[in-house]
């Protein structure tokens, strides 16, 4: 179950950790849909809901998520550990970092620094 929820006057759509595996397209497609129709400007997704094949970045499954979000205008927020991940893929680390960096795909360990990232936003 998924709820909208206010953050600094953002509205977000707050993905239950319960829920379909995320793939790939199809999957994501049903969530930028859901996100849209609640009117939602980012959806926050736990890491858990993702397949492994998410944090391997040669499947081009990570890319082609954040290709979907980039080509709706929403913002996507993974939240959650995935050092696992992250110590065992140089590149995921990199891609991590730069995400991190930029307005549209944060990787955040928690809520709370979702809540710190939207206060700061222009």
């Amino acid at each position: 179950m998924s709820i909208l929820e206010k953050i600094h006057d953002v509205p977000v759509l707050m993905c239950a950790v319960e829920g379909e595996p995320i793939r790939g397209e199809r999957e994501v497609l049903d969530l930028i849909g859901n996100a849209g129709y609640q009117g939602a400007e980012w959806v926050v997704v736990p890491a858990e809901r993702f397949d492994d094949a998410f944090f391997r970045l040669r499947t081009r499954v990570a890319g082609d998520i954040v290709q979907k979000f980039v080509q709706y205008r929403l913002g996507m927020a993974v939240i959650g550990d995935i050092s696992r991940h992250t110590e065992a893929s140089s590149a995921l680390r990199d891609f991590v970092r730069e995400c991190n960096r930029g307005r549209q795909t944060w990787f955040l360990a928690d809520v709370e620094e979702l809540r710190e990232r939207l206060a700061d936003r222009p």
